[in-house]
């Protein structure tokens, strides 16, 4: 069973790359350019003011990992937001479960009292049913919000879970 770890960035930075690098060269589920260049991750997904998480595989690769920071500064600071990455070579294994499962029970522990995706991609019909699954509703779409790299223009819903 793997385990969700906070992230070193001294030793998993190379690991979370692959993935980052992997994931977002779709163009289809996150709004990072595809060319983001490696030196990017370090503002993405390991800043000052975000928790990183890994999951490791069974020889000690990265196979995936979240982030998880205050969705708005000083009086929104309340609530989460949250990114999720695993690695296309370990999709479908129900790691996106363990992340999210891990994400909700770090928040709460934090004293968040909900947590919002901004930007979840209409057509990742994937991540849209899990978040349904652990009770993140749908509260509002953005027409348009998302230019996917082969559908064009797609929708961008909102997305919350309030603890409270």
């Amino acid at each position: 069973m793997e385990l969700v770890r906070h992230a070193n960035i001294q030793t998993d930075f190379d690991g979370v790359w692959k993935i980052f690098s992997r994931v977002i060269q779709s163009g289809d589920t996150y709004v990072f350019e595809p060319e983001t260049p490696k030196e990017k991750l370090k503002d993405y997904w390991f800043a000052e003011f975000m928790d990183t998480f890994v999951i490791e595989g069974d020889f000690g690769e990265i196979i995936a990992t979240y982030i998880i920071k205050p969705n708005q500064i000083g009086l929104g600071s309340h609530i989460a937001n949250c990114g999720y990455m695993v690695h296309p070579d370990h999709q479908g294994k129900g790691l996106g479960t363990i992340l999210c499962e891990h994400s909700i029970s770090y928040a709460k522990e934090k004293g968040y009292k909900g947590i919002q995706f901004n930007i979840v991609v209409s057509t990742n019909s994937a991540a849209v049913h899990l978040w349904e699954k652990f009770g993140f509703e749908i509260i509002g779409n953005t027409p348009g919000g998302f230019r996917h790299s082969t559908l064009g223009f797609v929708d961008t819903y909102i997305m919350f879970k309030s603890f409270t």
